[in-house]
């Protein structure tokens, strides 16, 4: 049997597992950071890094929307994302702990990064993921030291080709 520790953190990923929040909200699995209101939702199984890439481009500028779940829900074309309450402001570091961290508001979904998928094309070709009927665009892990650094400048102005 599991036995789980009773702090804040924890009580606060139990609440952000539940589905059953408002209306049309979801809440996934995810981490997110955004850029001028224009969010990257960084998905993958636990363990695959989300918090790691997170804090590397907040490290570059980018503002903390939610670690390790997010709400989710759309409004008309938009797909918004926000964190529960309860973990709002909050960042683990692995190895160092939970962190305090300034946390934005809702921010509209630019992006999506799968850590899960490994990308093997020098030039990928353009990938979507569609979510709640709305279609963002799509990079696979690159499990190179600049990928942070291409997921802010595409935030700041997308991809030529």
């Amino acid at each position: 049997m599991l036995i789980l520790p009773r702090n804040r953190w924890v009580r606060g990923l139990l609440w952000a597992c539940r589905s059953d929040v408002g209306s049309g909200e979801q809440i996934i699995h995810a981490s997110a950071v955004a850029l001028n209101g224009a969010a990257v939702c960084i998905c993958g199984a636990s363990g695959s890094g989300k918090s790691a890439l997170a804090l590397q481009l907040m490290a570059m500028g980018c503002d903390l929307v939610a670690d390790d779940g997010c709400r989710i829900w759309r409004d008309g074309p938009a797909l918004w994302l926000d964190t529960p309450d309860t973990i709002r402001g909050r960042i683990e570091a692995r190895g160092i702990g939970i962190l305090n961290a300034d946390a934005v508001g809702p921010s509209q979904v630019a992006l999506w990064v799968d850590l899960d998928q490994v990308e093997t094309h020098r030039l990928p070709p353009k990938r979507e993921k569609v979510c709640l009927g709305v279609s963002r665009p799509i990079l696979h892990n690159m499990q190179a030291q600049h990928f942070a650094a291409a997921i802010l400048q595409y935030l700041k102005a997308g991809r030529f080709a």
